[in-house]
């Protein structure tokens, strides 16, 4: 360990593959994702040390996807009942241990991080539960002609939600401030 304020990795040892807080890597492996590579293992050694440093068990996947870096922290089910901590109420510490992880990245890289964290599978149950949401309301826009307003989101779910409805051909919007900025589903006429 050093003395600096920040988390650093211990680049001398390591992880073995099969070990507790080891990493896999999936991608393309070309020249264009080798940026967003090298932020998802600056992330996966600040994670690492952060998981030595709480005592929690969990293995890091990194993978680049839709041109961001995304990194998980991934752990057996009684494992992953520990990394729930990491996740917090309605995802609130997920939110910001990811903003403190591209914090890390950008100190190291000096370039602003679009990196996603998913801890224990959170932000993948999310995803899906939020798309079934987005469904309902485009049937219900379909079938009223009347714009669905939902609950306040975060950024990322207010993404979600956008990119289904967006699939699903129609159109939706941002309203209100943080904390309350909400998607609005709005009919094809709008």
């Amino acid at each position: 360990m050093t003395d600096s304020p920040h988390l650093t990795p211990d680049v001398d040892a390591p992880p073995a593959a099969s070990a507790p807080g080891s990493r896999s890597r999936t991608g393309s492996g070309s020249a264009a994702s080798s940026r967003l590579e090298e932020e998802g293992d600056v992330a996966a050694d600040y994670l690492e040390e952060l998981l030595d440093i709480a005592d929690l068990d969990g293995d890091i996947d990194i993978d680049v996807e839709n041109g961001r870096a995304t990194v998980s922290i991934v752990a057996d089910p009684v494992a992953s009942r520990s990394l729930r901590a990491l996740v917090g109420r309605d995802g609130e510490v997920l939110e910001a241990l990811q903003e403190l992880t591209r914090l890390a990245v950008q100190t190291s890289t000096g370039e602003r991080s679009r990196l996603m964290l998913d801890v224990a599978g959170y932000r993948a149950a999310r995803r899906e539960e939020l798309e079934a949401l987005a469904e309902r309301a485009v049937a219900e826009v379909r079938r009223s002609g009347e714009p669905v307003r939902l609950e306040p989101m975060t950024p990322f779910e207010r993404k979600v939600v956008h990119d289904a409805v967006a699939a699903a051909g129609l159109r939706s919007e941002s309203e209100g401030e943080e904390p309350e900025r909400r998607v609005v589903v709005l009919s094809p006429q709008e």
